[in-house]
C-alpha cells in the first residue's frame, strides 16, 4: 500500500482541469518541463536561505502541486493521445532531476545529517530505475511501495512542514531520513522481484 494507490481518485479530481488544457494546445512535454523548472527554483531557494522558514513553508505545498503536475501530464498523454518516446524519456528523467534539485538542498539546513539526505536521494533514484526496468523486462512499469515517489514527496513534506512549525532538526529527523532510505531500499526489492516474477 502506498500513496500511489490513491492515484485513481485524484485523477477523477484533476480530469476537468486535464481536459482543458488539452483545448488549450498545453502538452504533457510543457507540465513536466514546469514540474522540474519549478521544483529547480524551490530547491535552490532552500539552498540560498538554507532552509528558511518560508521556504520550510513553501515545500510542503510545491509538493502537492507536484504531484498533480506528475498526475496531469500522464493524463495528458495517455488520455489524449499524446504520447511520444521522448515524452517518456522526459517523464522518467524528469522525475529523477526534480527530486534530486528538490530534496539535496535540504542537507544544507543546520542540524541536518547531509549523508541522510544524500543517501535518501540516490535510494529514490534506485527506486525509480528499479521500477523502469520492469518496462524494460516485461512492459510492466513497477510501482511497488513502500517508498514510491509520491510516498517520498509526502514525508519530505511532512519534515518540512514540522521544521517550519519550529521543531528544530536533531537526531530525530536525521532517524526520520534514514527509515526513509531503508523503506527506499525495501521498495528497491520489491521492484526488482516484481520485474522478475
Amino acid at each position: 500500500m502506498t500513496i500511489y494507490d490513491l492515484k485513481p481518485a485524484f485523477q477523477n479530481l484533476l480530469r476537468p482541469i486535464v481536459n482543458t488544457m488539452a483545448k488549450k494546445g498545453i502538452t504533457p512535454n510543457q507540465v513536466t518541463w514546469a514540474a522540474m523548472i519549478l521544483s529547480l527554483i524551490v530547491g535552490g531557494f532552500i539552498a540560498i536561505t538554507k532552509g528558511a522558514v518560508i521556504a520550510l513553508y513553501i515545500v510542503p505545498v510545491f509538493l502537492f502541486v507536484r504531484m498533480a503536475l506528475n498526475a496531469i501530464d500522464g493524463m495528458l498523454a495517455k488520455e489524449h493521445d499524446l504520447k511520444s518516446d521522448g515524452g517518456a524519456v522526459l517523464n522518467e528523467m524528469g522525475d529523477v532531476i526534480s527530486d534530486a534539485g528538490l530534496y539535496l538542498p535540504l542537507a544544507l539546513i543546520g542540524g541536518v545529517d547531509a549523508m541522510a539526505v544524500v543517501l535518501f536521494v540516490i535510494i529514490g533514484i534506485f527506486t525509480e530505475m528499479t521500477g523502469i526496468l520492469g518496462a524494460v523486462i516485461k512492459n510492466d512499469r513497477r510501482y511497488d511501495g513502500p517508498m514510491g515517489k509520491s510516498d517520498r514527496a509526502f514525508m519530505i513534506g511532512a519534515l518540512c512542514l514540522l521544521w517550519a512549525l519550529g521543531v528544530h532538526p536533531a537526531l530525530w529527523s536525521d532517524l526520520f531520513i534514514y527509515a526513509g532510505g531503508v523503506l527506499g531500499a525495501v521498495t528497491v526489492a520489491n521492484r526488482w522481484k516484481g520485474a522478475l516474477s
